[in-house]
Protein backbone atom coordinates (compact mmCIF):
# COMPACT_ATOMS: atom_id res chain seq x y z
CA UNK A 1 0.00 0.00 0.00
CA UNK A 2 1.39 3.57 -0.95
CA UNK A 3 2.74 4.87 2.26
CA UNK A 4 0.57 7.59 3.90
CA UNK A 5 0.21 10.34 6.90
CA UNK A 6 -2.89 10.28 8.36
CA UNK A 7 -3.86 12.97 11.18
CA UNK A 8 -4.99 11.51 14.35
CA UNK A 9 -8.33 12.41 13.83
CA UNK A 10 -8.55 12.55 9.89
CA UNK A 11 -12.08 12.91 8.52
CA UNK A 12 -10.90 11.48 4.58
CA UNK A 13 -10.77 8.03 6.70
CA UNK A 14 -14.04 6.30 6.01
CA UNK A 15 -15.83 6.28 8.85
CA UNK A 16 -17.12 2.67 10.37
CA UNK A 17 -18.10 2.11 14.37
CA UNK A 18 -15.89 0.19 16.11
CA UNK A 19 -16.27 -1.65 19.77
CA UNK A 20 -13.29 -3.03 21.83
CA UNK A 21 -13.19 -5.19 24.89
CA UNK A 22 -10.93 -7.03 27.74
CA UNK A 23 -11.37 -8.32 31.29
CA UNK A 24 -10.12 -5.31 33.97
CA UNK A 25 -7.22 -7.38 35.58
CA UNK A 26 -3.94 -6.65 35.87
CA UNK A 27 -4.51 -3.36 34.46
CA UNK A 28 -0.76 -1.45 34.70
CA UNK A 29 0.06 2.08 36.37
CA UNK A 30 1.36 4.29 34.19
CA UNK A 31 2.66 7.62 35.92
CA UNK A 32 2.02 10.80 34.42
CA UNK A 33 4.96 12.74 32.92
CA UNK A 34 6.34 15.50 35.54
CA UNK A 35 4.07 18.56 35.80
CA UNK A 36 1.04 16.49 35.47
CA UNK A 37 -1.74 15.06 37.61
CA UNK A 38 -5.16 13.32 38.02
CA UNK A 39 -8.23 15.02 39.27
CA UNK A 40 -11.90 14.59 39.09
CA UNK A 41 -14.61 16.05 37.71
CA UNK A 42 -16.17 19.25 39.93
CA UNK A 43 -19.07 21.51 39.38
CA UNK A 44 -18.32 23.59 36.44
CA UNK A 45 -16.42 21.29 34.71
CA UNK A 46 -18.78 21.41 31.75
CA UNK A 47 -17.15 23.73 29.72
CA UNK A 48 -13.44 22.44 29.89
CA UNK A 49 -14.42 19.01 29.27
CA UNK A 50 -16.43 20.50 25.97
CA UNK A 51 -12.86 22.87 25.16
CA UNK A 52 -10.95 19.73 25.24
CA UNK A 53 -12.98 17.30 23.30
CA UNK A 54 -13.27 20.06 20.35
CA UNK A 55 -9.28 20.85 20.81
CA UNK A 56 -9.33 17.10 19.60
CA UNK A 57 -11.67 17.08 16.91
CA UNK A 58 -14.09 15.74 18.40
CA UNK A 59 -16.58 18.55 18.39
CA UNK A 60 -16.37 21.11 15.44
CA UNK A 61 -17.81 23.67 18.10
CA UNK A 62 -19.10 24.48 21.58
CA UNK A 63 -22.42 24.24 20.29
CA UNK A 64 -22.17 20.30 18.94
CA UNK A 65 -20.08 19.58 22.21
CA UNK A 66 -22.86 21.19 24.12
CA UNK A 67 -25.14 18.85 22.58
CA UNK A 68 -23.19 15.96 22.90
CA UNK A 69 -22.82 16.72 26.88
CA UNK A 70 -26.69 17.13 27.51
CA UNK A 71 -26.90 13.73 26.11
CA UNK A 72 -24.61 11.74 27.97
CA UNK A 73 -24.06 13.52 31.12
CA UNK A 74 -26.64 16.56 32.01
CA UNK A 75 -28.57 14.18 34.05
CA UNK A 76 -26.06 12.44 35.42
CA UNK A 77 -23.69 14.76 36.84
CA UNK A 78 -24.11 13.36 40.23
CA UNK A 79 -22.10 10.46 39.08
CA UNK A 80 -19.61 12.52 37.70
CA UNK A 81 -17.34 12.78 40.38
CA UNK A 82 -16.09 9.58 40.83
CA UNK A 83 -16.59 8.42 37.04
CA UNK A 84 -14.99 11.71 35.35
CA UNK A 85 -11.00 12.16 35.71
CA UNK A 86 -9.21 15.04 34.24
CA UNK A 87 -4.96 15.63 33.56
CA UNK A 88 -4.25 19.17 34.51
CA UNK A 89 -1.15 20.90 34.20
CA UNK A 90 1.10 22.82 36.74
CA UNK A 91 -1.14 25.62 35.52
CA UNK A 92 -3.97 24.32 36.87
CA UNK A 93 -5.62 24.13 33.24
CA UNK A 94 -7.44 21.13 31.83
CA UNK A 95 -5.48 19.24 29.26
CA UNK A 96 -7.41 15.77 28.93
CA UNK A 97 -10.08 13.73 29.92
CA UNK A 98 -12.00 10.42 30.11
CA UNK A 99 -14.62 8.32 31.69
CA UNK A 100 -15.04 5.65 33.41
CA UNK A 101 -18.72 5.30 32.05
CA UNK A 102 -21.74 3.04 31.07
CA UNK A 103 -23.50 2.34 27.82
CA UNK A 104 -26.48 5.30 28.18
CA UNK A 105 -28.85 3.35 25.75
CA UNK A 106 -29.25 0.41 27.79
CA UNK A 107 -28.47 -1.88 25.07
CA UNK A 108 -25.82 -3.60 26.65
CA UNK A 109 -27.23 -5.66 29.24
CA UNK A 110 -24.36 -7.10 30.25
CA UNK A 111 -23.44 -4.46 33.23
CA UNK A 112 -20.19 -3.68 31.73
CA UNK A 113 -18.19 -0.75 32.08
CA UNK A 114 -17.67 1.60 29.13
CA UNK A 115 -14.39 3.86 28.74
CA UNK A 116 -16.04 7.03 27.10
CA UNK A 117 -14.64 10.21 25.84
CA UNK A 118 -11.14 9.68 25.78
CA UNK A 119 -9.09 12.73 24.37
CA UNK A 120 -6.23 15.12 24.72
CA UNK A 121 -5.79 19.03 23.64
CA UNK A 122 -4.02 19.19 20.39
CA UNK A 123 -1.27 21.06 21.85
CA UNK A 124 -0.74 18.73 24.67
CA UNK A 125 -0.74 15.40 21.94
CA UNK A 126 2.49 13.60 21.93
CA UNK A 127 3.62 14.36 25.16
CA UNK A 128 2.82 10.89 27.06
CA UNK A 129 -0.50 12.00 28.41
CA UNK A 130 -2.88 8.99 26.73
CA UNK A 131 -2.00 6.06 28.07
CA UNK A 132 -1.50 6.89 31.70
CA UNK A 133 -4.89 8.76 31.19
CA UNK A 134 -6.51 5.52 29.80
CA UNK A 135 -4.68 3.16 32.63
CA UNK A 136 -5.92 5.63 35.30
CA UNK A 137 -9.41 5.44 34.27
CA UNK A 138 -9.44 1.79 34.10
CA UNK A 139 -8.19 1.41 37.02
CA UNK A 140 -11.10 3.65 38.55
CA UNK A 141 -13.50 1.60 36.58
CA UNK A 142 -12.63 -1.64 38.30
CA UNK A 143 -12.77 0.46 41.61
CA UNK A 144 -16.69 0.74 40.93
CA UNK A 145 -16.74 -3.02 40.91
CA UNK A 146 -16.55 -3.44 36.59
CA UNK A 147 -14.96 -6.71 35.90
CA UNK A 148 -14.99 -5.79 32.31
CA UNK A 149 -14.98 -3.17 30.31
CA UNK A 150 -15.81 -1.92 26.34
CA UNK A 151 -14.64 1.14 24.00
CA UNK A 152 -16.37 2.45 21.31
CA UNK A 153 -14.42 3.94 19.01
CA UNK A 154 -14.35 4.72 15.03
CA UNK A 155 -11.57 4.49 11.82
CA UNK A 156 -10.67 8.28 11.71
CA UNK A 157 -10.01 7.96 15.30
CA UNK A 158 -7.70 5.22 14.51
CA UNK A 159 -4.37 5.97 16.43
CA UNK A 160 -6.67 6.10 19.83
CA UNK A 161 -7.95 2.40 18.34
CA UNK A 162 -3.99 1.57 18.42
CA UNK A 163 -3.70 2.55 21.77
CA UNK A 164 -6.55 0.90 22.63
CA UNK A 165 -4.84 -2.92 20.99
CA UNK A 166 -1.41 -1.73 22.82
CA UNK A 167 -3.73 -2.03 25.93
CA UNK A 168 -5.02 -5.61 25.13
CA UNK A 169 -8.44 -4.70 24.15
CA UNK A 170 -9.59 -6.92 21.34
CA UNK A 171 -12.41 -6.21 18.69
CA UNK A 172 -15.77 -7.66 20.01
CA UNK A 173 -16.74 -10.54 18.07
CA UNK A 174 -20.06 -9.50 16.69
CA UNK A 175 -18.32 -5.96 15.88
CA UNK A 176 -15.39 -7.65 14.14
CA UNK A 177 -18.17 -9.28 11.58
CA UNK A 178 -20.55 -5.80 11.78
CA UNK A 179 -17.59 -3.72 11.14
CA UNK A 180 -15.19 -5.99 9.34
CA UNK A 181 -14.11 -3.35 6.85
CA UNK A 182 -13.10 -0.90 9.52
CA UNK A 183 -11.07 -3.32 10.87
CA UNK A 184 -9.38 -3.71 8.08
CA UNK A 185 -8.69 -0.46 7.58
CA UNK A 186 -7.68 -0.59 11.30
CA UNK A 187 -5.20 -3.43 10.32
CA UNK A 188 -3.39 -1.41 6.83
CA UNK A 189 -2.90 1.89 9.16
CA UNK A 190 -1.29 0.10 11.89
CA UNK A 191 -0.39 -3.46 11.08
CA UNK A 192 -1.29 -4.43 14.42
CA UNK A 193 -0.59 -7.80 15.88
CA UNK A 194 -3.87 -8.44 17.42
CA UNK A 195 -5.73 -7.83 14.09
CA UNK A 196 -3.55 -10.85 12.39
CA UNK A 197 -7.26 -12.59 11.16
CA UNK A 198 -7.88 -9.18 9.32
CA UNK A 199 -6.29 -8.12 5.41
CA UNK A 200 -5.16 -5.12 5.42
CA UNK A 201 -7.88 -2.80 3.07
CA UNK A 202 -6.84 -0.77 -0.14
CA UNK A 203 -6.45 3.02 -0.49
CA UNK A 204 -9.65 3.07 -2.43
CA UNK A 205 -11.30 1.21 0.71
CA UNK A 206 -9.43 3.84 3.76
CA UNK A 207 -10.15 6.88 1.63
CA UNK A 208 -14.23 8.03 2.28
CA UNK A 209 -15.92 8.76 -0.99
CA UNK A 210 -15.53 12.70 -0.90
CA UNK A 211 -11.49 12.20 0.39
CA UNK A 212 -8.76 14.34 -0.83
CA UNK A 213 -5.53 13.04 -0.37
CA UNK A 214 -4.37 16.50 0.45
CA UNK A 215 -1.31 16.00 3.03
CA UNK A 216 -0.16 12.11 2.01
CA UNK A 217 3.29 11.61 0.78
Amino acid sequence: MEKIQFDNHDERIRYYELLLERDLEHIPQIELPNGYRFVFYQQGDRDAWIDIEKSAKEFSSYEQGLISWNKYFENRQEELPIRMVFVENSAGEKVATATAFFDIYGRDQSGDGWLHWVAVRREHQGRGLAKPLIAYVLNVMRGLGYKHAKIPTQTNTWLACKIYLDFGFMPLPKNAINSRNGWRIMKALTNHPALIAFDSASMDEILNESGEMHGLC
